[in-house]
Formats: C-alpha cells, structure tokens, sequence
C-alpha cells in the first residue's frame, strides 16, 4: 500500500515538456555561445529573470543573542499583551562592567536588539518598579523561563542541513539531462570526497535529511559530513535510486526538488542555467567546475559561482577574486559555508518568510500565554489551581497555591516548631520591635 501511495504522489508531480520549447532552448543556446569570445561562465541568467548571480554579506546571529548574553547573567523578562502589537517579551539586562544596558523585544514580526547607555537613564528602576509601569505587564517569575526564551529564539537554529548534488555533464541543460546521470567519474568523486565522507545508509545512525536508512529505498550510499558542531547529509543525485521508465526521474527530484539549496559540480564548459530544476523549494545553486591552472603543469583547482532568487538577501562569506581554490582544505571549508549560510539566507525570501512569520506569531502567542500563567501560578493566583502542562501535577504535588503561599506555609510551620520547642519570642528589652505586617490573600482586605 505505502508503495502505491508513493507512486500515486510521483504521478501527481509530472508534467510534459513541449518539445518546441526544448529546441528552442538548445537554439538560442546555441546562438549565444557564436557570439561570445574567451572562457565560457559557469552560470547563464535565466532568460525570464527573478535571479541574481553572486555577491555576500555575513548571515546575522540574532537568534541566539539571548542564550549568548542573558542565559549567564542576571536579568528579567516581561511579558504583555498590546491591543495593537499583540503578545511581546521584553527582557532586560544589565551589563555593569561595560555600564550598559542589553534589551530585547521580541514582536510577532521580529526580535529588536538594542544596547542602550547607562547614563541615559537617571534612576533605573527596579525590576519590580518595572513591572508596575502598566498594571497589563507582568514581571516572569518563573525558573524555566530562561529555556524557555531560548527555544522561542532559537527555533529556526537547525544543527543539521541537507543539500542536493548535482553533476553537471558536457552539452548538459535540462532538468531531464542532468537528473538522468548515472556514472560518477574518477574527477566528480574527488570532489564528493571533498564535501565528505561516503556512507553506508542502511543502519546509519547520524542525521539521514530524509533518507531510508532501513529498507534501502533511496539507495544504498550517501555522502555525509560534521562541520563545526553541525551534520550535513548530502542528497547526491548519481546515488539516488534512477527509473529507466521515467524520463524525468521524480525518485530522484522528490529529494533534490524539495532541498532549498543544492551544489552543481560542472564536467566541462557548459554553463548552468539558474532555472533547470522546476522546484517551490530550491532557491540558490552553488556551481563548481574543476580548471586546468597552466597548460603541461597538471595542477588544478576549482572555480565558483553563486546564484540564487532574487528575493534572498545576499550572504557569505564573500567569494575571493578571482573565484578559485587550489587546495581542497579551504575549497571544503568554503562550500560548507556557504551552503549552511544560503539555506539561512533563503529562508528570508518571500515564501519562507511568509510560513515562518505565522509559525513564529503562533510560538510567541504561546511563550507569552506560558510565562504569564506560571508566573500567576507562581504568587498563588487563586483562579488558576494548577498549571496548565505537565508540571501542574508536580506543581500542585508540591503544595498548592504558588510559590507565595508555599513561602506562608513554611513561615508558620517554622514559627509552631519554634513554639513547640519552647524557643522564646523576643520582646521588649533593648531590641526595638518592629511592627507586625499582615500578608494579604488577594481578595482579603484590612
């Protein structure tokens, strides 16, 4: 049954190609390649537009600046919930060696990051001043708060990634063209070698990006690689299963297609086009091509280019001018990433930004209703009796009604132990006593 389901979703994915279409691409092709002079480039802009070739800026790090700069320090956290702005979670540091304060307010759209003088504020007010400003804001009193900002925040921050491989051969163009290769020569392993290491998938226990590693059906290897804390696993096309009946090898693109980078490795001088592989997920091809550095010397290195839509941010690290890389060391340490820094990167285009803008609405939602709540839990809010998740059993386990009511409880435990012994109450003398203070339940008046 998985296997007729499987073929129905493949079934659903095709689609004909008008040959017209074809013969024109290979004319105009054709056409270009009379008109130019010199060394071929590695990419071609597609005829229809909608992608740039090339240039970088760093990728940012916002996403874990809290679990960098609060975690380890002191600091508060304020929730509220704004008629106009919706849920938000502020929090506030204070870093006294530099004499500075470190803010962070995070909105349904986006996380704002500030550092802000100390001397710009005459009397910076307490954290309890604070949370009186608006009777609507509630001061986080609660202990997993700090894990559970950094999961808000860091929950676009993957250790793991996955890129689909594509060997690129002489008079090559198509999709059709390009998914159909199954010989891997002695130069495009040398390169795989480069990326990584080739592994068995059946019982392979690292980060698999969605390949089989029980029943062999996507194939009996994989190229896989850790970089820098990080696991890499490679969807190389020529290693995917290939269907002699199927022209446009849909086992393969299922893969491929839904990557939202991929790496194109070029044997010989036909360029790329930036628009081959008709997919709604891939976004940036990086394209390498192998080049003889001087005629008889026999030494090589390997030329890149980068191209991605239009509507992704430029990211690095820059390319080196000229592109090239002579020793595999730095080509490898390059590719990787580039590639981790294009699928971030990527994500910041149209159709990824607007997915992730509902998850991130709906996860803010959720953080600012949870650290409202236990923080109500936590000072005995008579209307909440237990704690809306898994802890409320444990919560209540320990004694209802909030960490102020526990801190009653064991007040007058301690002050009937003390009776019970016989230890007597200080009074009169030359101690000045001072006045009782009556702790309030809310609701209770004088």
């Amino acid at each position: 049954t998985p296997l007729v389901h499987q073929g129905s979703r493949i079934d659903e994915q095709r689609c004909e190609f008008p040959l017209p279409l074809k013969v024109s691409l290979h004319l105009e092709i054709n056409k270009w390649f009379l008109t130019i002079g010199g060394d071929l480039p590695l990419i071609l802009p597609s005829k229809l537009g909608g992608y740039w070739i090339e240039p970088p800026l760093e990728r940012d790090r916002d996403a874990t600046i809290y679990h960098k700069f609060f975690c380890s320090r002191h600091h508060q956290s304020f929730t509220v919930v704004d008629p106009c702005l919706g849920p938000l979670v502020l929090s506030v540091c204070l870093e006294e060696e530099e004499n500075r304060l470190r803010v962070i307010l995070r909105t349904k759209e986006s996380s704002l990051h500030g550092l802000f003088s100390v001397s710009l504020f005459h009397n910076i007010p307490s954290a309890v001043e604070l949370a009186k400003v608006s009777f609507q804001t509630s001061l986080s009193l609660v202990p997993q708060a700090p894990e559970l900002i950094t999961a808000f925040d860091e929950h676009r921050v993957s250790p793991n990634f996955k890129f689909g491989v594509l060997c690129q051969k002489e008079g090559q163009f198509t999709e059709e063209d390009i998914l159909s290769n199954n010989e891997e020569s002695e130069e495009f392993k040398e390169f795989l070698s480069i990326l990584g290491e080739t592994i068995e998938l059946q019982g392979f226990t690292g980060f698999r990006g969605g390949l089989d590693v029980c029943h062999g059906q996507t194939g009996s290897e994989a190229v896989f690689s850790s970089f820098h804390g990080r696991e890499i696993m490679f969807h190389v096309a020529t290693k995917l299963p290939y269907t002699d009946s199927d022209p446009q090898q849909l086992q393969r693109k299922r893969h491929i297609g839904n990557d939202i980078v991929a790496l194109v490795y070029q044997e010989g001088q036909t360029p790329f086009l930036s628009d081959p592989i008709k997919s709604h997920f891939l976004h940036c091809f990086v394209v390498v091509r192998r080049i003889q550095m001087a005629e008889g010397t026999g030494k090589t290195a390997y030329q890149v280019s980068v191209t991605a839509r239009e509507d992704v941010p430029p990211f690095g690290p820059v390319l080196p001018d000229p592109p090239i890389f002579r020793e595999h060391s730095l080509l490898r340490e390059f590719l990787l990433t580039k590639l981790i820094n294009a699928e971030i990167s990527c994500y910041k285009a149209q159709q990824f930004s607007r997915l992730e803008l509902r998850t991130r609405s709906s996860l803010l939602k959720s953080l600012q209703a949870e650290l409202s709540t236990r923080s109500q839990y936590m000072v005995g809010d008579p209307s909440l009796s237990a704690l809306p998740s898994s802890e409320g059993a444990r919560g209540t386990s320990e004694g209802s009604g909030g960490f102020i009511e526990n801190f009653k409880r064991a007040i007058r435990v301690r002050s009937h132990s003390f009776e019970t012994l016989g230890v007597p109450k200080k009074i009169g003398g030359g101690v000045s006593q001072k006045p009782k203070v009556k702790i309030l339940n809310r609701g209770e008046h004088d």
